[in-house]
This record gives structure tokens, sequence and C-alpha cells, in this order.
């Protein structure tokens, strides 16, 4: 399936369009993921441990949104957006969405 955040696909003619589709993944983080990435953002540097979860909620954002648009008959999906936030009580939580049309090629 191709999966772009364009509107149109080079190459590609949109036959029709299937509607909207989305994906969305919520992964917590925990303690020790916590204390590394404090450590971190006191000496600077990069926290792999966050990269590798956002990475993962990415993943199955994606993933979601492209087996939705499987189930609409679709083949490609266009317009594709993803959104980052934090959740919980706290922000102790990563939320990806990912949102697109579902067309037919």
């Amino acid at each position: 399936m191709i999966i772009t955040t364009t509107s149109t696909l080079e190459g590609h003619q949109i036959r029709e369009y299937r509607g909207i589709v989305t994906g969305e993944a919520i992964m917590g983080a925990n303690i020790v993921r916590d204390f590394f990435a404090n450590i971190t953002d006191v000496i600077g540097g990069r926290s792999g441990a966050y990269e590798e979860k956002l990475s993962e909620a990415r993943t199955i954002a994606l993933r979601e949104m492209e087996e939705n648009a499987r189930r609409l008959g679709a083949n490609a999906i266009v317009g594709v957006d993803l959104d980052y936030e934090t959740v919980g009580q706290s922000g102790s939580m990563l939320m990806v969405t990912a949102s697109g049309t579902a067309v037919l090629i």
C-alpha cells in the first residue's frame, strides 16, 4: 500500500475516495525510562529510550491506519498527517495519531 503525506500520487490517478482513516497508539512511559531521560536532560544529548517508544508508537499508528484503509478496499492513503501529544495525569503517556484519506488508485 502506498502511504504519502501528499494529496496526489505522481504517476497514479485516484479513481475513488474511500474515506478518512485513522490510527492511534498510546504508549506508557515507565519509571526507569523517566529516570534516564531526566539524566539526559541534565547532561544533554538524546533520549534513546523515548525515541524508541516514539518510533514504536508511530509504527503502530501507521499500521492501524493502513489496516483501516484495507477494510475500506483502498490501496493507497494520501494526505497523511502525524500528530504527537503527551496525555495522562502528568503527561506520562505518549500518543501518536495518524490520519489520512483512503483511496483507490
